[in-house]
């Protein structure tokens, strides 16, 4: 007797192996990264409301405990999808059609689209000389030990003298120039992987992510142009 043979259907790859959902990830996790850096810059930018009120802002920040090292760790876990998925998608892209893709990022039209894994590289690398420097303090160990008239972590004093080398004013200036060109690129891409924009809108939103980062970088450039320009002192 013979039998009849149903073919199994073919499993489809889940949404987060696939290429879309990839995408997705790069995009929510560069939404979040998005958001940290703007909290993070308003934080920064308490220190043109004077030494009280940004070392009382740290204060607040260090008493939050093992909440602030959880959020530590969902940033660092955020990053690195990030990071990792941006890689993957980049491989994909090369190892199915290196002559093709090659000629493709060859006729970009923006300085921004080339450089995005060069800048990601230099903001990692900024990343960590910036938590070595101000979080870990290995590079001033005497930072540990500065604190202001209320007893205080002396915050304020510590970024200022930071900013006071050239080298490191110029290191942090070149970063987050990187970091807004990145921003200039990503965050256009994210209204095209969400499904957000048209080609109507789309020359409007990438001269609308332009603005976004450039303003970012003006923002967390400001802090050590004014401190090396003396604006801001001990």
């Amino acid at each position: 007797m013979s039998s009849v043979y149903f073919p199994l259907p073919v499993q489809k790859a889940s949404f987060l192996h696939s290429s879309i959902g990839r995408k997705w990830i790069v995009a929510i996790t560069g939404i979040l990264l998005i958001g940290f850096i703007t909290i993070h810059l308003l934080g920064n930018l308490s220190i043109f409301l004077g030494p009280e009120v940004m070392n009382a802002y740290a204060a607040r920040l260090h008493k939050l405990g093992p909440f602030l090292w959880m959020a530590r760790l969902g940033l660092l876990v955020v990053a690195g999808l990030h990071i990792f998925y941006t890689m993957v998608l980049w491989r994909e892209n090369l190892c199915a059609n290196p002559q093709k893709y090659a000629v493709r990022k060859s006729l970009e039209t923006t300085i921004c689209a080339r450089a995005m894994r060069l800048s990601g590289l230099v903001i990692v690398s900024f990343l960590l000389f910036h938590l070595a420097q101000f979080t870990w303090k290995w590079f001033h160990p005497e930072y540990k030990e500065w604190v202001d008239c209320l007893g205080q972590h002396d915050v304020y004093r510590m970024v200022v003298s930071a900013f006071a080398s050239p080298w490191v004013t110029g290191f942090y200036l070149l970063s987050v120039g990187l970091l807004a060109m990145h921003l200039s690129h990503g965050i256009g891409s994210l209204f095209q992987t969400l499904g957000l924009t048209t080609q109507k809108l789309r020359s409007y939103l990438e001269r609308t992510a332009f603005l976004i980062a450039w303003v970012f970088f003006l923002g967390y450039a400001s802090i050590p142009v004014a401190v090396f320009l003396k604006f801001l002192a001990h």
